[in-house]
């Protein structure tokens, strides 16, 4: 380094001339010990840093004249030389700086290690994270920013930015992150308090929107009019099976059984939420529509509901059940609310809350033990009263005795 000594002022470095071809000009400022100003042969002028420590030279950037006034260049310099002075050695903290991850690196590495791995859902967590934390339309985009500098009050901003149109989103994004910063620190790859810990969530209303007897009607005509066969197809099955959108959306004809003495639906515990098989009998009407669907498939098909992605199956339905939905008139009902619907009608037609949680396969501590011990027969039957009274209020059936609906749906 040049050892020039001026006192930085405006006039004095506005006439620092560039340096020779190839070649840096160095500054020291008599004001400020470690402050230095480096001049390129493009006359690009630098604060910068320097120092021995330990008798080994630093340089530290600290930012480019004149956007960084003097004042902060030589605030920056005296805090740098606070911190030697205390035994430390702030060009150590600038590199581990520079190695630590990213919140996007950390989560490409959290979605292949822990999410793929552990999650069906994992593709619902990318989209989330790129919509929420990765975005600046709808997030914060803290992507790009390291996982330490990324705070509790950034975390409640995003959270309060998000609740602000729908609250139920924000919690999500909340408790991903969380778990995100959770894993980092688990596998020693940050330090530090989880910046989502200590936020309040939004208090859920638990949803109760199923079809009504008066719209299912609609709700029919509306199908029989879809001009895409798979998402027709895919709605009814939806319906008449009570199944998570995600496990009919895969459905495999390897996992149907279509027989005359057997009809069953049985899902690999690897696509349950509660980690174990299911078995779920279909109903006439739903073997009815599965065999036309089998009759149409091509030979090598293995999805019930092919779709042209990597996946091979149906993955987002939202266009064809905004269809549906214009077409019948409905407003506020989800793909979720089909399997809330079959539910309620269960209940409607006099079927016990551990028939309807059978079908379901919802894993309710209370009534875990009695699920166990029910065979299939009673929740075939279940289901089969309950979508006999669906297509009689709908239009498609001969009318049958349909009880009034209760004001509360199963859940």
């Amino acid at each position: 380094m040049v050892n020039a000594r001026i006192n930085f002022t405006k006039k004095a470095l506005n006439a620092v001339p560039p340096a020779e071809p190839g070649k840096r000009r160095y500054l020291y400022d008599s004001h400020t010990r470690g402050l230095v100003l480096s001049t390129t042969d493009k006359g690009v002028k630098t604060f910068i840093f320097y120092r021995r420590v330990q008798g080994k030279p630093e340089r530290m950037f600290l930012g480019h004249y004149p956007d960084m006034s003097i004042a902060k260049a030589r605030g920056a310099a005296s805090g740098k030389a606070a911190l030697i002075a205390d035994g430390e050695n702030p060009a150590d903290k600038r590199r581990q700086d520079r190695q630590e991850m990213t919140l996007q690196q950390f989560f490409d590495e959290y979605l292949e290690r822990h999410a793929k791995v552990r999650k069906r859902t994992w593709d619902e967590d990318q989209r989330i994270f790129k919509q929420y934390l990765a975005s600046s339309k709808d997030g914060l985009n803290l992507a790009s920013r390291k996982l330490s500098s990324i705070t509790q009050a950034d975390m409640a901003t995003l959270h309060t930015k998000i609740g602000k149109t729908y609250q139920p989103t924000a919690n999500r994004v909340l408790g991903i992150a969380s778990t995100i910063f959770g894993r980092a620190k688990e596998w020693g790859l940050w330090e530090g308090d989880n910046p989502c810990k200590g936020i309040r969530r939004y208090k859920e209303v638990a949803r109760d929107r199923f079809l009504q007897g008066d719209e299912l009607p609609r709700f029919f005509a509306a199908l029989a009019t879809e001009p895409n066969p798979i998402m027709r197809d895919f709605f009814l099955i939806a319906l008449l099976t009570g199944a998570r959108r995600a496990n009919v959306l895969s459905m495999k004809w390897a996992d149907l059984t279509l027989t005359d003495d057997r009809n069953e639906w049985r899902i690999p515990a690897a696509n349950m939420k509660a980690g174990e098989a299911h078995t779920l009998p279909l109903s006439p009407k739903a073997v009815e529509i599965l065999k036309q669907r089998l009759e149409d498939a091509e030979s090598e098909a293995v999805y019930v509901f092919p779709g042209p992605g990597k996946r091979g199956h149906l993955v987002e339905p939202k266009k064809g059940w905004k269809r549906v939905l214009k077409a019948a008139k409905l407003k506020n009902v989800r793909i979720h609310d089909l399997r809330r619907t079959l539910g309620s009608w269960q209940a409607a037609t006099g079927a016990s809350l551990a028939i309807i949680g059978k079908t379901l396969a919802h894993r309710q501590v209370s009534t875990t033990a009695i699920y166990a011990r029910l065979n299939l027969d009673p929740v075939k039957e279940s289901v089969e009263q309950a979508t006999n009274a669906m297509l009689a209020a709908g239009g498609l059936v001969k009318k049958a005795r349909v009880l009034r609906m209760r004001k509360k749906a199963a859940r």
